[in-house]
């Protein structure tokens, strides 16, 4: 924890965490607002509902399948801190066309032929914006930090993270169309303003190519994330794991309004508590490991995570409760007799996923030379954005088929049982540093 507190006041490490910081909250405050928006004002239909969030979830992370090979090689072989100015930069632009569609929507004005493609396209921008931060935001850690301040510093970056993720969730459900909009385009100033003061962060090998074509550059950073056995179960781990993510991302609004009953406020509530325990998970375990970086916790606390979500699946279906008016209000839902003990659950499913996935993190930047940093992070977005895309997707057609949303939940436990197996063959060459079965 000490060491966290340092790093929080070292130029080579705190504007690159508000740079990332800032990125988070906005992806979030934008397509929160803008999911938000086409669920509770535009469709009254929970298979649609589930339909638009699949594809919205799918449709950002797509860019990571295409670019993910790219975007890790062209890091490895550019300075970092020029890229992410870059980057910095373009974000200012699609917020700018993100925000006008969002208005031309809450206007009634061209909503079906303009506005939800404008605003759809926006969404994909940023998620080819953020496959090129992605591989940077890890990989410079070792460059700017010693090797026992690499799982603090991986520890706060995901932790901020998802304060962001939860702010940005919080921003969206309270603030109007108009304020969001202007919203996303002063945090992309900002963001671009705190990026100048991260430091250079040069190649650290001149021998990288870039394979321009995504099919064969996907196919050499999947052999070269294979190659290494840390590396390997680390990424299919992290992979699964947020399979589990996406599934429940996609369900959260549609869950909140057509199972609990509740409003667009309540379901802000379930995302904070959900974002907050990423974040007390991911900072504790750095505590608990006292900066090592190992694996040796990671498959319990996904199997905790597996049980936690067998409690979460039983509370929504014994949930039998009818609000006085249309829908629960924030008031209304926390005084039945179940919401407190929902919310709990969700907190501690959250608290365990951060914990699991955190030391993962740290392999990826710490079990391959420093020249290869980026393209190992960009290897596991690839992977996991695949992964993630499947389960978005396989959610939002078993939402459009009518399958009840609290059975979808048991999707996620095949995957906790997968996520464990992994973490424990990569804990077991961890310490035996043998070859391990495949």
């Amino acid at each position: 924890m000490t060491t966290s507190l340092q790093l929080m006041g070292k130029r080579r490490f705190a504007p690159l965490f508000v740079t990332q910081l800032l990125n988070a909250l906005n992806d979030n405050l934008y397509k929160n607002a803008m999911v938000l928006f086409i669920v509770y004002q535009l469709y009254d239909s929970p298979e649609m509902e589930t339909l638009v969030s699949g594809v919205a979830t799918a449709l950002f992370v797509l860019p990571f399948v295409l670019f993910s090979a790219t975007s890790g090689q062209l890091a490895d072989m550019r300075d970092k801190t020029g890229i992410i100015r870059w980057i910095k930069f373009a974000e200012i632009i699609i917020m700018a066309g993100g925000a006008a569609g969002l208005l031309l929507a809450a206007q009634g004005m061209m909503v079906e032929s303009v506005a939800i493609p404008l605003m759809f396209a926006a969404l994909f921008a940023m998620g080819v914006h953020s496959t090129f931060f992605g591989p940077i935001k890890y990989a410079i850690l070792p460059q700017h930090l010693e090797d026992h301040e690499v799982l603090a510093g991986t520890g706060l970056v995901e932790a901020g993270t998802y304060v962001a993720i939860l702010t940005g969730m919080i921003l969206a459900a309270v603030l109007s169309v108009g304020q969001s909009t202007v919203a996303v385009i002063a945090i992309a100033l900002v963001g671009y303003a705190v990026c100048r003061f991260v430091p250079a962060a040069p190649p650290q090998s001149k021998d990288v190519k870039v394979e321009w074509n995504p099919i064969r550059a996907s196919r050499s950073l999947v052999a070269f994330s294979m190659r290494n056995l840390e590396l390997r179960y680390a990424v299919l781990a992290i992979s699964f794991f947020w399979a589990i993510a996406a599934i429940l991302g996609v369900q959260f609004f549609p869950l909140a309004k057509n199972v609990l009953l509740a409003d667009k406020q309540v379901a802000m509530v379930m995302l904070v508590a959900f974002s907050a325990g990423i974040a007390i998970g991911s900072v504790a375990i750095n505590a608990l490991l006292k900066g090592e970086i190992s694996a040796r916790h990671s498959p319990i606390s996904v199997l905790v995570m597996g049980m936690l979500l067998i409690g979460f699946y039983l509370i929504c279906r014994t949930w039998d409760l009818q609000p006085a008016g249309e829908l629960f209000t924030v008031t209304e839902f926390l005084a039945q007799p179940l919401a407190l003990l929902l919310v709990a659950n969700l907190l501690l499913i959250a608290v365990a996923g951060g914990m699991f996935v955190v030391p993962l993190y740290a392999f990826l930047t710490t079990r391959v030379e420093k020249s290869e940093a980026s393209r190992s992070v960009a290897a596991n977005n690839f992977i996991s954005s695949v992964f993630m895309a499947v389960g978005a997707g396989v959610a939002g057609v078993l939402g459009f088929f009518g399958i009840p949303l609290a059975e979808q939940l048991l999707l996620s436990l095949a995957l906790c049982l997968l996520s464990a197996h992994l973490s424990r063959k990569l804990y077991r060459v961890e310490t035996q540093r043998i070859p391990a079965a495949a």
